[in-house]
């Protein structure tokens, strides 16, 4: 039974049971727990990620506003379906009153590597930390009368897994047919083979760009950023995000 509740602990930390990890059982049953400090940790963007998924480097390259997003402000969003984590389709555009979008390049998966050099690439790391922090702002958003949505280039069933892995309480779209860079202009940059979009940040109030963040950066402090925006919009009345009526 006991072997049993530590191959159990190794599996949860991320760790084959295996029987050549004998010597790993054995540290552990010392008092000080030593390899439990190789155990990745269970913070708040989820499960076990570990520090691969939920920190951000202290030497991140920091992006520079290369003028790809000048054009957004004060832009209508076309009409068109995206597809969304819940299988539901979603029209942007249709949508009354006022939304936050967050464009993210990519979220990584526990376990799997991330694309060579991706942490040299100004502006890529991050989607984790910038999901959660918009989880954990969430209900502030929605006091302001604020929906959120995520979105990527990367398949529905891919965004799926980190929803639910993250505990998301809004939806993530997907745009793997880069709908909006060819309708709306939106930037991407290619790696791996994968082209994927820029990290930028929408407001939109019945279905015009209000405000563009670009480039967003540190991302796990977009969502209070947006939040603090927000705020003085609404402290200044600039606010009006109820539906129109027609009669």
């Amino acid at each position: 039974m006991q072997r049993l509740k530590q191959e159990l602990l190794l599996r949860v930390s991320g760790l084959d049971p295996h029987p050549n990890t004998a010597p790993v059982l054995n540290a552990m049953k010392s008092p000080n727990h030593q390899m439990l400090k190789t155990v990745p940790r269970i913070n708040h963007c989820g499960r076990s990620t570990g520090p691969i998924l939920s920190e951000l480097p202290k030497d991140l390259p920091r992006p520079i506003d290369d003028g790809e997003a000048s054009h957004l402000q004060g832009v209508k969003l076309p009409t068109f379906v995206l597809t969304a984590t819940s299988g539901s389709t979603v029209d942007l555009s249709a949508i009354p009153g006022l939304f936050v979008l967050y464009v993210y390049p990519m979220t990584g998966r526990p376990g799997l590597p991330l694309p060579d050099g991706w942490d040299g690439i100004p502006g890529a790391r991050g989607c984790t930390p910038q999901s959660c922090s918009f989880r954990d702002h969430y209900a502030e958003l929605k006091s302001l009368n604020a929906s959120v949505f995520g979105l990527s280039a990367q398949s529905t069933d891919y965004q799926r897994e980190a929803r639910e892995r993250l505990h998301l309480p809004f939806e993530l779209l997907s745009d793997n047919g880069h709908r909006l860079k060819e309708q709306l202009g939106l930037p991407t940059f290619k790696v791996a083979g994968m082209e994927l979009y820029k990290r930028l940040t929408l407001i939109v109030v019945h279905g015009k760009i209000e405000r563009v963040f670009y480039p967003v950066f540190p991302p796990d402090q977009n969502a209070a950023d947006v939040l603090a925006w927000l705020r003085h919009r609404s402290q200044t009345g600039e606010a009006n995000d109820s539906p129109k009526t027609t009669h």
